[in-house]
């Protein structure tokens, strides 16, 4: 599954938990830049949206989840840190493959 990654300047080994899950990381943005900020569109290879909402705008947050919502996409919000994104993808149900 192709996931875009919102928010979070180094990943360290969230990565590693992703691949665990059969998750791979297609786009990862900052959010840092302003430009990211101002709610560019999703790209259309993506399967699950991931928002690190430790190192993201409310905006930017409320943008991303409605787009991801209209286009049926599966959202995980967490902090950003490799057990945090464990822990949400086993309470959201998903299975380590």
């Amino acid at each position: 599954m192709d996931a875009l990654l919102i928010g979070g300047d180094s990943l360290g080994q969230i990565p590693d938990v992703l691949a665990l899950y059969d998750i791979r990381i297609a786009r990862h943005i900052t959010g840092r830049n302003t430009l990211h900020q101002r709610k560019l569109p999703l790209p259309k290879n993506t399967q699950m949206l991931i928002l690190l909402t430790d190192f993201l705008g409310h905006n930017a947050m409320r943008h991303y989840r409605d787009t991801a919502a209209a286009r049926g996409i599966p959202v995980l919000a967490c902090r950003r840190s490799a057990t945090a994104v464990a822990e949400r993808l086993r309470h959201d149900g998903w299975q380590p493959a």
